[in-house]
């Protein structure tokens, strides 16, 4: 693979870089460099930034508002987006619940909800996981009962990603309970003010509330709101799927936190000089970013082999992308964690009051507990990391 950038690639990085560099709001910036929550007004801000910039959903198609940039010129942008400290664009919104509704969407869905979903006017969670239907996610058992133009839904979901900040949520519901259970489920886009639905706080081990349990009572959706066919929800779950699990390598984002943790090093004094300097740190620092550039030019290869493929095929190796970069944003963050030392203590304040708002110190270290305990759920969420070997031993060993 011929990695050597053009003139052209050049001009457009400096064309993004330039554009960051000046469009980021300084005090959202600064959240993400200490690596601090960012709130969902500053989200939703940053995301209308970009969108009126024309650059918010890059892989869409042109006429629904991609830019119809080319593979090198995506990951120049993401690469540039994260060296810049830039909040995280909605993934539920472009990179999941956007290319279903794309790819399997009626027209007046398209209509209505893509230029939403690009400018943040709705902000969308995934329903999919239930109690004891996690990695087994085709066990699901919440059910939807068409009564004429409605579907009435009951059951549960848990683990949802900023459900209690959501206006909608894709989910997935068992149709047909007799049929085999990959075949019975159907995918539905659901209002979240729709009466029935309750939401409840799950507050994790970080101390913060980012996960909910969502509950369904006689919930009416219309028909309208069901992506394709009834009981064809698993083949779009599949799709979507792929696309979460090729985003969940996140390499800028390790490579922007990887740049951060040394220049935190260089600055952090232990017996004998900077903690940089130590050949022992070092070492963990080497073997990091071994591991980290395997998995770009992995994740660059995979995405030029979909696209060559086509947008609905997806491959197994999207799988390795999801376990590498798990693995490696975790010993990242373990990594933060150690240079704070005992300073990361301010964690505890924050913790032991229950106030979220108090893990908001001025300095870094007070967000390196928080953000450690918090990633290490990236082995489990997108499908956990065992889930995960066992497709690419089939999928892409033939096992």
């Amino acid at each position: 693979m011929d990695l050597t950038y053009t003139a052209e690639e050049a001009a457009f990085r400096a064309e993004v870089r330039a554009f960051f560099d000046s469009a980021i709001p300084e005090d959202t910036r600064r959240k993400v460099m200490l690596g601090q929550r960012v709130t969902r007004a500053e989200i939703i801000a940053w995301q209308r930034i970009v969108n009126k910039q024309g650059w918010v959903a890059p892989l869409w198609p042109v006429e629904h508002g991609g830019t119809g940039w080319d593979v090198v010129k995506f990951f120049i942008f993401r690469e540039e987006m994260n060296r810049a400290y830039a909040p995280e664009l909605l993934s539920m919104n472009l990179n999941l619940v956007g290319p279903v509704v794309l790819a399997f969407g009626t027209d007046r869905q398209k209509e209505f909800f893509l230029p939403r979903l690009r400018n943040a006017d709705v902000w969308f969670c995934q329903g999919f996981s239930e109690p004891g239907s996690g990695s087994d996610l085709a066990s699901l058992k919440t059910r939807a009962v068409r009564e004429g133009d409605h579907y009435v839904v009951n059951g549960q979901k848990i683990w949802t990603s900023n459900g209690h900040r959501a206006d909608w949520m894709f989910a997935l519901v068992r149709t047909d309970p007799s049929a085999k259970k990959q075949s019975g489920i159907t995918y539905l886009l659901l209002d979240m003010k729709t009466p029935g639905i309750t939401v409840r706080p799950i507050v994790t081990l970080d101390g913060t509330h980012h996960l909910n349990e969502v509950f369904f009572d006689d919930v009416k959706v219309p028909v309208v709101n069901r992506i394709g066919e009834e009981n064809k929800g698993w083949t779009y779950a599949k799709f979507l799927l792929g696309n979460e699990r090729a985003n969940v390598a996140r390499v800028g984002v390790s490579k922007s936190r990887l740049a951060y943790a040394k220049m935190i090093a260089g600055q952090t004094r232990v017996e004998g000089g900077a903690l940089l300097d130590s050949a022992r740190f070092r070492e963990k620092v080497a073997l990091i970013e071994v591991e980290l550039k395997a998995l770009e030019m992995t994740n660059l290869m995979l995405v030029s082999a979909m696209k060559k493929a086509g947008a609905k095929v997806q491959d197994p190796r999207t799988s390795v992308l999801k376990l590498k970069g798990s693995e490696i944003l975790q010993n990242i963050t373990e990594l933060l964690f150690e240079i704070a030392g005992p300073e990361a203590l301010a964690y505890e304040e924050a913790f032991l009051s229950g106030r979220e708002e108090a893990s908001f110190v001025s300095r870094w270290n007070g967000a390196a507990a928080r953000n450690y305990f918090q990633m290490r759920a990236a082995s489990i969420y997108g499908g956990t990391n065992e889930i995960q070997h066992n497709v690419v031993a089939k999928g892409v060993l033939g096992l």
